[in-house]
């Protein structure tokens, strides 16, 4: 299986260079070759760009594309989506705020078992660092209404850090979000659409360069948009028969795991 990593980027010359190479480095430590890391610069006034074109000159295997049309996250990450070439795809950020090894449980996953990988930062396993506590408080009760609304036990649904087989992003198109509400649009389409998950544990820490492009209070109304427009869709197809009593089958018949085996899906909230 080719696995695809789209990372976006913007203005982060301080961090992408080690996030890609360390990527590279431990997936091909891992067995994991047959790859592309495709990093999207968007609209970037530093020297994102250059550093991802230095990196393709010595592996053709990572590689740049510039989004000149209108720049935000959402639409960065679908552009790398329209362009990647794998038979999956993981969406990793360029802060090197995940980790590695946690990409590598995701190859596992969506290659045997599943057509999505989903990680928790919240649940038995995790391991979260310097979390900015008034994001967290928001975070949670962001996650707890999502939970409440679409009968799911999975709990970090605004995570973007996730893993789709190809055929899934075909499956969930088209992406309307714009900007950071794309990190709820992609996975909760893929549910009610039926799509199959797992859920591991993952790592997470706070970028140590730079500042992050998320602001709450700009994002609002956007993640109100995409949560209601899918939340309506769920409402229509939720007595398909791929659907029961309103709950996800793919959870029922395939739960949560941990790189050691079988976990519960029960979290820290």
């Amino acid at each position: 299986m080719k696995l695809s990593v789209v990372i976006p980027a913007r203005n982060e010359e301080a961090s992408v260079g080690g996030t890609v190479t360390r990527l590279r480095d431990h997936l091909v430590s891992a067995g994991i070759e047959d790859l592309e890391i495709l990093v999207v610069d968007d609209g970037s006034a530093d020297h994102t760009g250059e550093i991802v074109a230095a990196e393709h000159e010595r592996d053709p295997r990572i590689r740049v594309v510039r989004n000149n049309g209108r720049h935000g996250f959402g639409r960065a990450v679908s552009f790398g989506l329209d362009r990647f070439t794998g038979d999956a795809v993981v969406i990793y950020m360029a802060d090197a705020s995940d980790d590695p090894a946690d990409v590598v449980h995701y190859y596992h996953i969506l290659r045997d078992h599943a057509d999505c990988a989903f990680g928790s930062r919240f649940m038995r396993g995790s391991h979260v660092s310097d979390y900015p506590q008034f994001k967290l408080i928001i975070n949670r009760l962001a996650n707890m209404v999502i939970r409440l609304m679409f009968n799911i036990p999975y709990n970090d649904t605004t995570n973007a850090f996730k893993g789709y087989r190809a055929n899934v992003i075909a499956g969930c198109r088209p992406f309307v979000s714009p900007h950071f509400n794309l990190t709820i649009e992609i996975p909760l389409k893929a549910l009610v659409r039926g799509y199959s998950f797992r859920v591991v544990p993952i790592s997470w820490r706070n970028r140590s360069h730079g500042e992050s492009a998320l602001k709450l209070k700009e994002q609002g109304s956007r993640y109100l948009y995409t949560l209601l427009t899918v939340w309506f869709e769920w409402l229509l197809v939720r007595h398909d028969t791929r659907h029961q009593d309103g709950a996800f089958q793919p959870w029922d018949k395939i739960g949560s795991t941990s790189p050691q085996g079988a976990e519960s899906p029960e979290s820290t909230e």
